[in-house]
């Protein structure tokens, strides 16, 4: 059986003050719209001791409705990059129930749900792609392409490799959590709610 092609997947993070100023710069910047604001919702996936998060893998199955994807992130492929740099597989998947019941009946456990809005830029025939996420921990842009694209882009935007987060949601979300003096791994998780 022939083994599904994984690919690089490199990107960053930036934190915005509000939705608004995060659309007006991608505008002035020539960005538009290619996928509307979709609500996602996403469960990571663990194994009872916590192994794939000590090692900086995941996997999640997202849904964004009418579809559900499966996605493994290995770990980081370049450490010490300004960018988070880690082999992607991804699947579309028909039924996510079947599929959250096969992998906790194969001894995974959900690690960390959390929701978040997506709007997705492109600008004229590049490879990147910029998404704005709305989460309850705040806003961000997240760029993903190559590592010049993704450095011209966030130039054009503003922004400097200063300015680049790494992190992943789980993590924003447990340092929000921490300054605000809440627990981060409570049933919710990072949700609207």
């Amino acid at each position: 059986m022939d083994q599904p092609k994984p690919r690089l997947e490199v990107e960053i993070k930036l934190r915005l003050p509000d939705a608004a100023t995060g659309k007006r710069k991608l505008r002035q910047a020539g960005f538009r719209v290619s996928r509307k604001r979709i609500l996602e919702t996403n469960v990571l996936f663990d194994t009872a001791d916590g192994r794939l998060r000590r090692e900086e893998k995941l996997i999640r199955l997202r849904y964004s409705s009418p579809r559900w994807v499966l996605t493994f992130k290995g770990g980081t492929a370049i450490a010490g990059s300004r960018y988070k740099i880690r082999e992607e597989v991804e699947t579309a998947v028909a039924d996510g129930a079947a599929l959250e019941r096969i992998l906790r009946e194969a001894g995974l456990q959900s690690s960390f749900y959390y929701e978040k809005y997506r709007t997705e830029f492109r600008r004229g025939g590049e490879r990147g792609c910029a998404m704005l996420d709305e989460t309850p921990a705040g806003m961000f842009l997240e760029l993903e392409g190559s590592g010049a694209w993704i450095d011209r882009t966030a130039k054009r935007l503003g922004f400097c490799p200063a300015d680049y987060i790494t992190d992943s949601y789980a993590m924003i979300w447990t340092r929000e959590c921490e300054k605000r003096g809440a627990d981060a791994k409570g049933d919710a998780g990072m949700t609207f709610a």
